[in-house]
């Protein structure tokens, strides 16, 4: 995976989200301890080359709406809705 050190900082918390769960960028940056990078986290959520093995799918908006996402919106909205009914 190549990137910077803040996007493979991203990558990895992504990694950290449980399956069927989702988080705001707010929440995620504030993971990563860095309130204010909120842009900053959005963006290198969306320069993730791996998407479906680091699910950036599972950040949505702070409103909880559903936003930026490579491949669609509504595929967005069917991998949480998978993940929603598989999970245990």
């Amino acid at each position: 995976m190549a990137g910077t050190e803040f996007q493979k900082q991203v990558w990895h918390t992504l990694k950290t989200i449980p399956y069927g769960q989702s988080i705001s960028y707010l929440d995620l940056a504030k993971k990563l301890g860095q309130d204010s990078a909120v842009r900053a986290v959005a963006n290198a959520n969306a320069a993730n080359a791996l998407s479906i093995i680091i699910p950036c799918h599972r950040i949505i908006g702070s409103n909880g709406k559903l936003v930026g996402y490579a491949g669609g919106l509504q595929a967005k909205q069917g991998l949480l809705t998978l993940e929603q009914t598989q999970k245990n």
